[in-house]
């Protein structure tokens, strides 16, 4: 069952339909980035995708892994540095296959996107740190919009064959920011941030709450 409208336009790709759609999205962005290999929405035990719709049209997507005795899909180049959180008695989660339209809103977009995503894997599966593998030259704006941390060199991502960093944020980071910014819709203290464009606080509780009454659970 597609839930729809989680949040100003953010659903649950939760049928093949969607998952399909999601798919054409990924594919298209990342052919056009010179990224190789397939990259297909599927059905996952461990993994939820958001989408994005603007006038019936699927113009954002992500998903959300969750770590399990497969492991992430970052382990396969960061496995050492994802480790230590993990023996830190940290619950572990990855951002992957995420992709927004050119004729999308991109900020209103992703930041839609990023908010349920966060809420899903804090609120609802109890995530402390939450990690991205991204291209070099994106690096320093999930650093400066959504306070990412850089681990280290690059590495090679063998899924896209392309450089990347991973980084890092922690769940409680992005709960504090979106409880002072969320909302506001403007540059607090003159400072770029994604956060101004998450939903209010008073928002964020009622979808938390929506989230964990969804009775499916990856």
């Amino acid at each position: 069952m597609t839930i729809p409208d989680l949040a100003q336009g953010i659903r649950l790709a939760d049928t093949d339909e969607a998952r399909f759609s999601a798919s054409q999205l990924l594919g298209k962005m990342y052919a056009w980035r010179g990224y190789t290999g397939t990259h297909r929405v599927e059905e996952h035990p461990h993994r939820v995708t958001l989408f994005a719709t603007e006038r019936g049209e699927t113009v954002g997507t992500v998903t959300l892994g969750f770590d399990s005795a497969e492991g992430l899909q970052a382990d396969a180049d960061f496995k050492d540095v994802i480790d230590a959180y993990r023996m830190q008695g940290g619950r572990v989660c990855e951002i992957t296959k995420l992709a927004i339209a050119p004729k999308a809103n991109s900020r209103k977009t992703l930041a839609s996107l990023c908010h349920v995503m966060f809420i899903y894997g804090h609120t609802k599966h109890r995530c402390t740190d939450v990690f991205i593998e991204v291209n070099p030259r994106h690096r320093r704006y999930y650093e400066t919009m959504l306070g990412f941390r850089c681990l280290g060199e690059q590495r090679i991502n063998k899924r896209v064959n392309a450089p990347g960093y991973l980084l890092w944020t922690s769940m409680d980071h992005v709960a504090q920011q979106i409880a002072e910014l969320g909302g506001t819709g403007m540059r607090a203290g003159g400072e770029r941030s994604l956060y101004p464009h998450f939903l209010s606080p008073s928002e964020a509780d009622e979808l938390a709450e929506r989230l964990l009454n969804l009775k499916q659970t990856p």
